[in-house]
């Protein structure tokens, strides 16, 4: 019996040291403030339309007042010599009542080597203008934010959907879009068949 209780208390020390218990929770990475030449320039040019200069994760963001967005993109495009647009998306937070979208622009310089998120807040039905002017590589990744989440971007040369039919109903990465959803009035005349959904 003494025997089995040894085994007993063995096994579960084993089982503790072999991580089988519960491991303590790892800190969530913080926020860091960012400051830079540029940060400061943008501060001095654009003050309180500069929101949040910072860096999470290794990573620089801006979060920048959508009034002030279209002057500050030229001034990273010309003066921080960000040359190429990387992506442009957005996140939708239906629980921020007034800003329940984010745009987000991925910036990259050639030249620093560098990468760059701009965030932007918007409330639903509210638009932005277009960066197609400042890169042209812009113009299929507008589309494709508008297409997921009916973000208009104003001044786009050609903004209609780029993945899903024309007359689709709904924008399918709004968090109130739901993940079995679909247009079944466009599957059913479209395809001739009723939604499996």
């Amino acid at each position: 019996m003494a025997e089995e209780n040894q085994r007993s208390e063995a096994s579960e020390g084993g089982a503790e040291k072999a991580g089988h218990g519960a491991a303590p929770k790892a800190a969530t990475p913080a926020t860091e403030p960012w400051e830079s030449e540029l940060v400061t320039a943008l501060r001095q040019q654009f003050g309180p339309g500069v929101r949040e200069a910072a860096t999470y994760l290794g990573q620089h963001f801006l979060v920048i007042e959508r009034d002030v967005i279209e002057d500050v993109l030229l001034m990273l495009r010309d003066d921080g010599q960000f040359d190429y647009c990387v992506d442009i998306t957005a996140v939708n937070y239906p629980e921020r009542q007034g800003q329940e979208f984010e745009v987000v622009y991925i910036l990259y310089s050639f030249p620093r080597g560098e990468r760059l998120r701009v965030k932007t807040p918007l409330a639903d039905g509210q638009s932005i203008p277009s960066a197609v002017p400042l890169w042209p590589t812009a113009n299929w990744l507008e589309r494709e934010c508008f297409d997921m989440f009916g973000i208009r971007f104003e001044g786009h040369p050609d903004l209609r959907r780029i993945l899903l039919p024309e007359e689709w109903k709904g924008h399918p990465l709004r968090k109130d879009y739901s993940i079995l959803q679909q247009d079944n009035e466009w599957v059913q005349i479209n395809l001739g068949i009723e939604s499996g959904q």
